[in-house]
């Protein structure tokens, strides 16, 4: 075996300055490989010159260098696609250096030339280097073109998967970066709209309330009474265990429940309702349906608008406009009819109370299956002596 280094493995090889690939050691100026790098590792020249005539031929950049020591130095330098190195070598045999290429360049495809008397140093090599295929010496030129193709076919697809991996790992990661941002996004826009939503529903709240104080400010014998029927209204639902979209159009609709008076004549608006001449009692009749018209035109307020229709209605079927009885009224009606009868009973026109809390409910109890819903009263028998100040 000689350890005189081929005269094309010397010194270090010329990169191309457009493409940035190796030009093959004595090519002719200009030429550079179009396929892919394979570096020859032999300490016999002829061997590598056979190697290089064959390789070159289909198009290959090809390296060489005339022992392992060489060959990891460039490795160290440039980058190669397959290696094909022989077994015997003097210094580092083929085993080492391909396990030394498997442990540094796992990327790199490796190929082994051995004699048919080279078998345990050749198992030694596919266990040690991890060998893509070894190949009889001397070859058959067919079959190693062959298996360098393959080899090379190989990395293409391992570097491509790995490209495609980075690529996705990539897109991954901007997407899951995108997905991060649009939830903040989306989370901040959900708590502006939800602060807009508060806001919105508390400038609701107040025009209602606004308009409440108009129905007063209309007749000095109603003042107060909104408010105070509202919140009582409220408290009996809450008591009942409504939730709380239903307990705040109840509260609406007993701000609202008299709108309908806002046309009545100032006599009229002075008398009780049993004092009434046939056309003001036609009109007051008809102010509960005239208030749920009036409503009707606003957004969200279809519910207020049946319960301050139907506050008139009693448990009995009596009650008007429509006649309803029982479980017919809604519910919130039912509720609102028993805050309004008592805070008819408990206060008097200017809004100073005329009469004990318990005993207007116990006026109000008598009238339990007859005029007012029985559950309604109950829950103003246990809940309502308390009292309090309505909410502003």
């Amino acid at each position: 075996m000689s350890d005189t280094l081929s005269q094309s493995s010397t010194g270090p090889v010329p990169i191309d300055s457009v493409s940035g690939i190796p030009i093959a050691l004595d090519s002719p100026p200009g030429s550079r490989a179009t396929f892919a790098t394979v570096l020859c590792v032999d300490d016999e020249p002829n061997i590598l010159a056979a190697l290089k005539r064959m390789l070159r031929a289909d198009g290959l950049c090809v390296l060489t260098a005339a022992g392992g020591a060489q060959a990891l130095s460039m490795l160290e330098q440039m980058p190669v696609d397959l290696v094909i190195s022989d077994m015997r070598m003097p210094g580092m045999d083929g085993a080492q250096f391909l396990e030394q290429v498997h442990l540094r360049w796992p990327h790199v495809v490796r190929v082994m030339l051995t004699g048919h008397a080279d078998i345990s140093a050749t198992i030694a090599a596919i266990n040690r280097g991890r060998i893509f295929r070894y190949v009889h010496k001397p070859w058959d030129e067919h079959d190693l073109m062959l298996t360098v193709r393959q080899g090379l076919e190989m990395h293409r697809l391992e570097a491509e998967r790995q490209r495609l991996d980075l690529l996705t790992r990539q897109q991954n990661d901007q997407l899951q970066a995108a997905n991060t941002e649009l939830e903040r996004r989306v989370e901040a826009r959900t708590v502006e709209l939800k602060d807009a939503n508060v806001r919105l529903q508390r400038s609701h709240l107040k025009t209602i309330k606004a308009f409440a104080d108009l129905i007063e400010l209309r007749s000095g014998g109603l003042s107060g009474h909104g408010r105070r029927v509202a919140d009582m209204a409220r408290r009996l639902a809450r008591h009942m265990g409504l939730a709380e979209p239903m307990v705040l159009d109840i509260f609406k609709a007993g701000l609202l429940h008299d709108i309908g008076l806002v046309g009545a004549t100032d006599i009229m608006l002075s008398r009780s309702s049993s004092e009434l001449d046939a056309p003001g009692a036609d009109f007051y009749r008809a102010h509960a349906s005239r208030g749920a018209q009036a409503l009707c035109a606003l957004d969200d307020m279809t519910l207020v608008a049946q319960i301050v229709e139907a506050h008139h209605e009693r448990f009995d079927g009596l009650g008007f406009p429509a006649g309803l009885a029982a479980e017919a009224i809604p519910l919130g009606a039912r509720i609102l009819a028993v805050a309004d009868a008592l805070d008819d009973l408990e206060y008097d026109a200017s809004g100073d109370i005329k009469v004990a809390r318990a005993d207007a409910i116990a006026k109000l109890l008598h009238e339990a299956g007859a005029r007012f819903d029985p559950d309604v009263l109950g829950a103003l028998d246990t809940e309502g002596r308390t009292g309090g100040a309505p909410d502003r």
